[in-house]
């Protein structure tokens, strides 16, 4: 395959607008050919706005488009698999947004999917390839911290948060459309960290549960990781505490040195014998470029996958067993 790799998107939603959307007009041997939303009008407007060539209101359409060579899915993870399979069986490459899927079980048939297929596919666990995650992982593993002890996150947020994208309904918080509650959406980005910085995990265990009341999914969760080298994560989300409470760093904590970033990874504070420091970063405007550049290239055979299905598994037994 040759550059450029013409993209459709299934699912021009909110995330789309800023986010991703415009991240594949300025990747680099990448064109945004086709978007495609059920709600006709939308799709056409989002098309108008971003100077994209076509549009569609079926998936069939953008599917059986043959120009279309690789399609970004941004539907909710109910959708996952069922579009994933259906993409991968008319022939496009997939770059599938997170959580992968509902859970581990759809996850494993999206793998074996892929398998049976000559296309690839990769998930958006896009902050793995933001500059100061990026930079987290070296000062780890240049021993700057020493000897890793423990990485531990609070992630506390109130019920009415600037995170979280405004939808009327809100499906990330309707369990039988996201998996779960706001644990199943964010919380992908930081497992998959982990397993970046410390390998695989050799014990997990965890658990959740509704303390709202009104809350239509569980709004805390708690978990512990184990891995090599005794390095252990403890984890604990809330996502009903009042605004005063708001928490949102993952700190790694080792024998000779601290650091810590939070979740936008727009600075990481660094302790040591040698002082402390505070090492700023500008992410990218569209903040999933860095990830579809590498995405883009892996597609046209011309690098490594940047995220791959069987990441996007390991994240989801983790979720499973935390949550289950």
């Amino acid at each position: 395959m040759t550059a450029p790799l013409r993209w459709g998107i299934l699912g021009v939603g909110d995330v789309c607008e800023v986010k991703s959307g415009p991240a594949f007009q300025q990747a680099t041997g990448s064109e945004l050919l086709a978007v495609m939303r059920r709600n006709g009008p939308k799709a056409a407007d989002f098309a108008r706005r971003h100077g994209v060539e076509k549009w569609y209101d079926s998936i069939d359409g953008l599917f059986g488009d043959p120009q279309i060579d690789a399609v970004y899915i941004a539907t909710p993870p109910r959708y996952h698999r069922e579009h994933c399979l259906a993409a991968l069986a008319a022939g496009k490459h997939v770059y599938l947004e997170k959580p992968m899927a509902m859970n581990a079980s759809e996850c494993a048939a999206i793998i074996e999917a892929e398998s049976q297929s000559d296309k690839k596919v990769a998930v958006a666990h896009y902050r793995r390839a933001l500059p100061a995650f990026k930079k987290l992982g070296e000062i780890i593993r240049a021993g700057t911290l020493g000897q890793i002890r423990l990485a531990e996150l609070n992630f506390f947020l109130p019920e009415d948060n600037s995170l979280v994208p405004d939808a009327a309904p809100n499906w990330r918080v309707d369990p039988e459309i996201s998996g779960g509650g706001l644990f199943h959406d964010l919380s992908p980005h930081l497992l998959d960290l982990l397993l970046v910085y410390f390998g695989l995990p050799l014990e997990y265990e965890g658990f959740s549960k509704r303390m709202n009341p009104a809350a239509s999914a569980d709004d805390f969760v708690q978990g512990t990781i184990l891995f090599d080298n005794n390095i252990v994560f403890r984890g604990c989300w809330c996502f009903s505490v009042a605004p005063c409470a708001v928490s949102e760093r993952l700190i790694v904590t080792g024998n000779e040195g601290v650091a810590s970033v939070p979740f936008f990874g727009d600075e990481i504070r660094l302790c040591t014998e040698e002082g402390e420091s505070i090492l700023p970063f500008d992410n990218p405007v569209n903040i999933q470029l860095p990830m579809i550049e590498a995405v883009t290239s892996y597609f046209l055979g011309e690098g490594e996958c940047p995220c791959a299905t069987a990441d996007g598994l390991r994240v989801m037994e983790i979720i499973d067993k935390f949550t289950t």
